[in-house]
């Protein structure tokens, strides 16, 4: 079975960096599932839970865009360009801080939001974004500059 990202990426477009879910944030349903697991349903359905958001939450930086799908049976998914991103920000408390996981938030031109909660190591997805979007800007300057006229340093 393939994953989400790898099943949407078009020709020409390479994951650059993937993002995943940390387990520090997911503790407390897999603390409380094995406590539980005696009450057999209470249990299973607490550690049920904590592996279906582990397994089924991706985020990718490709050449091209960000890609992200949260969900298994409710999927929802987004996609924007790497040109279209204004910004990313990092969200951190202190346990995110001591434990490494934060919150990935870009904010894209015409596009929603996309928050991606309990990313472990959110400053390297960070890091690999700003590299993704400066490897992106100098190619499309250099494949796409129109020239600007040069100055002659004469009145017209």
């Amino acid at each position: 079975m393939t994953s989400y990202v790898d099943s949407v990426l078009i020709s020409g477009e390479a994951v650059l960096h993937r993002g995943r879910v940390s387990l520090w944030p997911l503790s407390p349903r897999i603390i409380l599932g094995i406590l539980l697991l005696p009450l057999l349903g209470i249990g299973l359905v607490l550690l049920v839970w904590a592996f279906v958001l582990y397994k089924t939450t991706e985020i990718a930086i490709t050449n091209k865009r960000i890609i992200a799908k949260f969900g298994f049976i409710r999927r929802r998914t987004i996609e924007i360009n790497l040109q279209k991103v204004e910004s990313i920000q990092v969200e951190q408390n202190v346990p995110g801080r001591l434990f490494n996981y934060g919150t990935i938030v870009v904010a894209g031109a015409g596009t929603p939001n996309l928050s991606v909660p309990a990313i472990a190591d959110p400053l390297r997805f960070r890091k690999h974004f700003m590299e993704a979007t400066d490897t992106s800007q100098s190619s499309s300057d250099r494949l796409g500059r129109s020239r600007s006229p040069e100055f002659t340093g004469r009145a017209v």
